[in-house]
């Protein structure tokens, strides 16, 4: 996982790592917007064919909503529109708040990648046709204003934690509030501070792989996870050399270690002897469906070598 700063789009950092690490195929967890910075999750090689099982992670942020004034964005890069409001308190704001947590409808901006009859929503609206995008339902499980500036009062900031489901615009929350409150609003800043179980203080910064990467392959190897990292929740068992060959072929397997903790129809991690994860599968009663096989795994079958499904190149998450 990656440090992205704000400035380059998330195809920049995934270009940048991409040429770093020699690795063509780069998957990631969620785009940010140019202006936005925090942890952006990539999955390197083989570990591509995971990155679906983290689409749907919870994400965090912390954003700065500037009051006072509209854009055509929601963000600061839009045509900014000063509004005539009322002088607002922090606790005007706070209990503002409320309404947005929880299961809510939420207008996506119309400056949004959603496709609208095969185009993008940005593009129509920079030939200034904006398309009127349906509401959305998304989860709030977190908003709280954690500081206040007030130094200019009629243009004040605040700054809020967010805690959202996959799919959720803060962009939209910062427009809203400031609707909420007889005013109008736009997002400052935006940092994601967590994208499900990646956090941004663990996160690597795009100067750490430079540096490593002049240091060679094996300097920028030392710095990835396991191709399962954050996959700690779905269950796992391990399976023989002759259960992943099957499993690689594409055969039912049903696993010497038996089944604990897996309900069926239930995704569940598929690790070789050493607990390397080599696929995913499905429980079916007592026995597993292979559903994606890491590279790496089905390779070792090709060349007659199951004992080794889980060696050479291993992909793996930044």
């Amino acid at each position: 996982m990656v440090a992205k700063p704000a400035g380059p789009t998330s195809h920049d950092v995934v270009a940048l790592v991409r040429r770093l690490t020699e690795t063509r195929r780069i998957g990631h967890g969620g785009t940010l917007d140019p202006f936005a910075a925090g942890v952006l999750p990539l999955f390197l090689g083989g570990a591509t064919r995971l990155v679906e099982y983290h689409l749907g992670d919870q994400k965090r942020y912390r954003a700065t909503i500037c009051f006072g004034s509209s854009s055509t964005t929601d963000d600061l890069n839009g045509e900014l529109t000063p509004v005539e409001g009322p002088v607002l308190s922090s606790a005007q704001v706070e209990a503002a708040l409320a309404p947005f947590r929880g299961e809510i409808h939420q207008r996506p901006p119309a400056f949004s990648a959603i496709q609208v009859g095969g185009r993008r929503a940005y593009a129509m609206a920079r030939e200034g046709a904006p398309p009127e995008l349906p509401e959305r339902v998304v989860t709030v499980q977190e908003l709280e204003l954690v500081a206040w500036n007030a130094d200019d009062p009629s243009r004040p900031i605040a700054i809020v934690d967010v805690a959202c489901s996959a799919g959720t615009y803060v962009r939209a929350i910062a427009r809203d509030l400031g609707v909420a409150v007889g005013s109008a609003a736009y997002l400052g800043a935006l940092v994601r501070t967590a994208s499900g179980p990646f956090r941004l203080e663990d996160a690597l910064t795009l100067e750490t792989l430079r540096s490593a990467a002049a240091d060679g392959p094996s300097a920028i190897g030392e710095l990835l996870l396991p191709s399962d990292a954050g996959l700690d929740a779905m269950p796992a068992v391990r399976l023989t050399a002759i259960e992943i060959g099957d499993a690689a072929m594409g055969r039912f397997v049903r696993p010497t270690a038996g089944l604990t903790h897996a309900p069926a129809g239930d995704p569940i991690r598929l690790l070789d002897a050493d607990g390397r994860i080599v696929g995913i599968g499905t429980v079916d009663g007592r026995r597993i469906a292979p559903d994606k096989m890491l590279p790496v795994a089905v390779a070792s079958v090709a060349v007659g070598e199951p004992s080794e499904a889980s060696g050479g190149e291993g992909p793996a998450d930044a």
